[in-house]
């Protein structure tokens, strides 16, 4: 979650390349703005800003652009953001892996990367929605885990491994819950 420190960037710099609704270009032949600037909104992100260290929301501006053409709407969100989530990637990929690989209790797991108390529910059902969505191809579809079969401990355990795989080569030495945070950061 480091990078929503300094986020977000200028108008210009974060413009996305096309529309993602008609994909017309950002900028018209003639020199003109098609994807236009249209403020920010808010929007919150949880998890821990490093595996070691206690979870936490942070609210997050969102960079909004229109275009002119269509209408649509599109929202620029830093890197660690995930589509539709309020836990950021790299908290997802911590919490899959000390549940699928590391093998904590997906209560324990809610402890750590929650920022929320749990007032003694038991489990959490996130971690399954999460490994259901891997195997849907809908959560961390770069790992090309569409249709694995398994139970959702099994699925989570796949989809940590391969978030290890992303880990730049220094975090190789790490706990496997840590290339897996690192290798989400890597995902995009």
């Amino acid at each position: 979650m480091g990078d929503v420190k300094s986020w977000p960037g200028l108008v210009g710099v974060m413009r996305p390349e096309h529309c993602t609704t008609c994909a017309c270009p950002a900028y018209s032949s003639a020199g003109g703005i098609n994807v236009q600037g249209h403020g920010f909104v808010g929007r919150h992100q949880r998890g821990p800003p490093r595996p070691e260290e206690p979870a936490e929301d942070v609210k997050i501006r969102v960079r909004r652009y229109r275009c002119e053409l269509c209408g649509a709407v599109i929202r620029v969100v830093p890197s660690s953001a995930t589509g539709r989530k309020h836990f950021s990637g790299a908290a997802i990929a911590l919490g899959l892996a000390l549940w699928g690989l590391v093998g904590l209790s997906a209560a324990r797991v809610r402890e750590v990367v929650n920022d929320r108390s749990t007032d003694g529910e038991p489990g959490w059902t996130s971690l399954r929605r999460w490994a259901s969505e891997v195997a849907k191809g809908t959560l961390f579809a770069e790992l090309g885990l569409r249709g694995v079969a398994g139970t959702a401990r099994e699925v989570a355990a796949r989809a940590a491994s391969a978030l290890c795989g992303w880990a730049p080569p220094l975090s190789r030495e790490s706990p496997r819950d840590h290339q897996a945070f690192a290798g989400a950061c890597q995902v995009k």
